[in-house]
């Protein structure tokens, strides 16, 4: 048996550690230099490691064809208020389930989590014909509401195991000194719930971000589509693929992710960690 403290334990564990690291950040490596490659080098029959004439040449493709500006501004907007009406619906929704106690609140939830059951293209078709009806094919808005249907679920099952660890005598307590259910929940609760907010918040911003079923089936004007279908009607089709310029639109693309993650990791881990140490 293998001694977990001897030298070879820790050769055979770093040798593992090793294997993963590459499975999970090649691609991003291989991604990186591509961008930086000339067509001449990216094409080649043996392909290099590293580029070995640096070029810009693909970024300026990436901003000059195919309005990535513009997708990226529609990617924002979208992204960003459908994890914000995600986050406020799951936050009333999962502290309702977490704290009051009511006929029929087990079988809401039943029903609320049994969306992630079906597949996302079997769901496309029954929101298809509803989104058409209320008249919101090809906007934006009726894009952000396809993805509440996604998202809410997990997230209001997220915030209820968060609120369900909120101490109950707190709750008491103010409702003994004459404050009214919203004020508790909107003044005690949700300051001691940021980092499950935020990583609700996140958890809906990036679903948002990487779609492209959704986004597109339901847009059709090319100045609203988002970064997804954009990207790839602008540099793969049945004619040519530029591959070059989709890698540098990539990189651009997964800037606004990193950013926003960096910014909030702290309160994203300690979300994601609050129902483990409660």
């Amino acid at each position: 048996m293998l001694d977990l403290n001897s030298v070879s334990a820790r050769i055979v564990f770093a040798l593992l550690l090793g294997l993963i690291g590459v499975f999970l950040f090649f691609p991003i490596y291989w991604l990186v230099i591509s961008a930086f490659k000339g067509n001449s080098e990216l094409y080649r029959i043996v392909p290099t490691l590293y580029p070995h004439d640096l070029t810009l040449e693909h970024f300026r493709t990436a901003f000059g064809r195919g309005r990535l500006g513009q997708q990226l501004q529609n990617s924002l907007l979208v992204s960003c208020s459908a994890a914000a009406l995600n986050t406020v619906l799951a936050m009333y929704a999962g502290y309702s389930f977490a704290k009051f106690r009511y006929e029929g609140r087990r079988a809401v939830m039943v029903v609320l989590l049994s969306a992630q059951v079906f597949p996302f293209g079997l769901l496309l078709i029954s929101l298809y014909p509803m989104v058409t009806d209320l008249g919101l094919i090809d906007t934006h808005l009726g894009l952000i509401l396809s993805y509440i249907v996604f998202a809410l679920p997990v997230s209001t099952y997220m915030l209820f195991s968060y609120f369900s660890q909120v101490p109950g005598e707190m709750i008491e307590a103010a409702r003994a000194d004459g404050a009214g259910e919203l004020r508790i929940f909107h003044t005690i609760v949700l300051p001691v719930s940021i980092p499950a907010l935020v990583t609700v918040f996140l958890y809906g911003f990036m679903w948002s971000w990487n779609d492209l079923l959704y986004a597109m089936t339901l847009l059709v004007s090319e100045n609203k589509r988002t970064v997804g279908p954009g990207m790839l009607l602008a540099y793969l089709n049945e004619v040519n693929a530029d591959w070059g310029g989709a890698m540098a639109a990539s990189i651009v693309a997964s800037a606004p992710i990193v950013v926003v993650f960096a910014f909030l990791q702290r309160w994203f881990i300690q979300g994601v960690t609050a129902g483990s140490v409660k």
